[in-house]
């Protein structure tokens, strides 16, 4: 080895020491206790146009789960005392992935343990229905999925490129959406405003959001995208942001291309956005249903994710697929 490789290698080593010493040394995951209340005193910065100016690095990092957990019954919140608790089994769950993982290696590097907790004292992201969880399917949306199914089944999992996930074409992660969710690991965002204009950056994928609250109308319902049509406009201090226009390959959990998604964001604090979403799909779902997840405000900034760079993974995943139908 070189003077310069080997010093390079004592460089990695010594960083991998300290970043190891670090995690052991933190502390049990936080718990925020926000009540979701904006703090009476306080009155957010203003950009020019004289909105709130929410720009900055914001993480939805949390162990709280989108479904309400069947052990949590009807309870909506839980004291401190059990939500410590809980984030802690979660994150025990978390480190204990076996070390012969070959993608996730013990997950440490996916564990930001710094940021993750819980976002607050709900046991479930969703509020409404009560019972924290999502609708029951429509009989339409249970068809949908079920034809779904039976093409895969009967044309394999890796027949053709388009059987594949959004997410593992590096198109598109299902948490981006709009509705945003927190992602398995990285889940940070910035936002960037301008006049008449909303912009969120997510580090996973490379989706760049430019929410326009100008007044301006929907596309034409013959224009469908992936990530849909989003407007916006204020109401007091709250940006509203109406999605419409989805197409079907969406999909998100099972939607159709008539889902349509509300979100709020609202500043309570300077290191707190509440956002908040509803999903409405009557093609899908037998009522809409509602979730809150608050944004915490984080000094770090965001990376580029390459995904998997040219998109060599794919073709790969397609030859072992068929080196596999060939025996």
């Amino acid at each position: 080895m070189t003077p310069r490789l080997l010093g390079s290698a004592v460089i990695v080593a010594a960083g991998l020491a300290v970043l190891s010493a670090q995690l052991g040394a933190q502390s049990a995951p936080k718990v925020r206790t926000h009540d979701g209340k904006a703090n009476s005193a306080f009155s957010p910065p203003r950009m020019a146009d004289g909105h709130p100016d929410m720009q900055g690095y914001w993480t939805n990092a949390t162990y709280t789960p989108l479904e309400r957990p069947a052990e949590f019954g009807a309870k909506e919140f839980l004291t401190a005392e059990e939500a410590k608790a809980y984030a802690k089994r979660r994150d025990d769950q978390l480190r204990a992935q076996p070390r012969d993982n070959i993608h996730y290696d013990d997950a440490i590097w996916q564990s930001e343990r710094e940021i993750k907790g819980l976002s607050s004292l709900r046991t479930s992201l969703i509020y409404d229905p009560p019972d924290g969880k999502i609708p029951p399917m429509t009989a339409e949306g249970q068809k949908r999925a079920d034809a779904r199914a039976a093409a895969r089944k009967l044309m394999g999992p890796a027949d053709n490129a388009q059987m594949r996930t959004l997410g593992e074409r590096c198109i598109m992660w299902p948490h981006e959406g709009p509705p945003m969710l927190p992602a398995g690991y990285f889940p940070n965002l910035q936002i960037v405003q301008a006049p008449g204009a909303f912009v969120v950056m997510q580090e996973i994928i490379h989706n760049a959001r430019v929410i326009g609250y100008d007044a301006r109308p929907h596309l034409g319902k013959g224009i469908q995208q992936y990530r849909g049509d989003s407007r916006g406009r204020w109401e007091g201090d709250t940006l509203v942001v109406e999605t419409t226009n989805f197409n079907d390959a969406t999909q998100f959990r099972g939607s159709s291309s008539a889902m349509t998604v509300t979100e709020r964001f609202t500043m309570l604090d300077r290191d707190t956005i509440q956002y908040r979403f509803t999903v409405e799909d009557p093609k899908t779902w037998a009522r809409s249903w509602s979730a809150e997840i608050p944004l915490i405000r984080t000094e770090d900034p965001i990376y580029e994710y390459a995904c998997h760079e040219g998109n060599y993974g794919l073709p790969n995943i397609l030859r072992a697929q068929r080196v596999a139908d060939a025996k």
